[in-house]
């Protein structure tokens, strides 16, 4: 019986490879690369919009934005212990940019601090999130370090959803069974090895998902009303005919069939959104024999359009 021999994990001083904070470790996490591992940690995705955007006389670390929901996102860094007055600069930098997430990354979490962001979260409804995190480096003999974000608090989005339903009134039928199209959606996703994360299920005939960049997103749609399925890859904001006019050329220019040759091209009137469709029709998202068919379908061709887009998103 061989035994194999494993490497020894080492602790490695944060100073020895960033210097400073400021001058160092925020630069070097504002890469694209650096945010999607702390990215990959909190399930989401996030865009590096500036590096210490003004607030009043502060400047926050990071500013970022969540590209499946387009809201705003503090990233503050500390190294060392928190301390309070990092504890006030993330309120001050979360209200005067109106985010509805802050993430406070720090050396150590003191059990105020922590409990100060566990009182936080449970005191705010589910939009808002604060989410504290230690930030280590590792190394196994001579090879890199190595970071490891372990986050210390995070929202409860249970209780919070708890709250959040016992104060509205009760779901049609109709939003009850979105909201268990998608819970088994997600499910169907989670148990399986896919690229793209969904965002929390809710009571509508839409899921978001996020392609990387905010003024790109991917829909999977389910319509119940006129018994179809699709997915949707939506191009938004000013400059969107320009943006989706370029990608459509570009995908001509490879191949109509590279993803389907059912795939629709469609230029919104008004110009702020303009979408690419692929739509499955006669199957009804309701009916709960044609329910495991949906899933399968629309999350393979999700995939396909995550896969297919992102990097020619990010290029566009």
């Amino acid at each position: 019986m061989n035994i194999q021999t494993l490497g020894r994990l080492i602790k490695v001083d944060l100073r020895s490879i960033w210097r400073s904070e400021d001058n160092h470790f925020t630069p070097w996490l504002a890469q694209e690369d650096n945010m999607s591992i702390l990215a990959e940690e909190l399930k989401t995705d996030l865009e590096v919009i500036q590096v210490e955007k003004s607030v009043g006389p502060f400047r926050a670390d990071i500013l970022c934005r969540d590209t499946g929901t387009g809201d705003y996102v503090i990233i503050e860094n500390q190294f060392g212990k928190t301390d309070h007055t990092h504890l006030g600069q993330i309120m001050t930098y979360a209200s005067g940019l109106d985010a509805f997430t802050v993430i406070w990354i720090a050396e150590t979490f003191t059990e105020e601090h922590r409990a100060a962001l566990d009182w936080m979260n449970n005191i705010t409804d589910e939009k808002i999130q604060f989410f504290g995190i230690e930030i280590e480096l590792f190394k196994i003999g001579d090879s890199p370090a190595a970071p490891m974000f372990n986050i210390v608090s995070k929202p409860n989005t249970w209780s919070k959803s708890v709250r959040k339903g016992s104060r509205n009134i009760e779901l049609t039928d109709t939003k009850q069974l979105h909201l268990e199209f998608w819970e088994g959606f997600k499910e169907y996703v989670e148990a399986r090895s896919f690229s793209f994360r969904l965002q929390k299920p809710q009571p509508q005939h839409w899921t978001t998902i996020s392609i990387g960049k905010s003024n790109y997103r991917i829909y999977g749609i389910a319509n119940s009303r006129d018994k179809w399925i699709g997915v949707q890859l939506v191009v938004l904001g000013t400059n969107a005919l320009v943006d989706f006019r370029r990608l459509k050329e570009k995908y001509e220019a490879s191949s109509k069939l590279e993803l389907s040759e059912h795939l629709e091209w469609l230029e919104k009137e008004g110009g702020k959104e303009h979408h690419v469709n692929l739509i499955f029709p006669n199957l009804d998202p309701h009916d709960r024999e044609s329910v495991p068919e949906a899933h399968q379908i629309l999350a393979d061709w999700i995939e396909l359009f995550y896969r297919y887009f992102k990097d020619k998103v990010r290029n566009n």
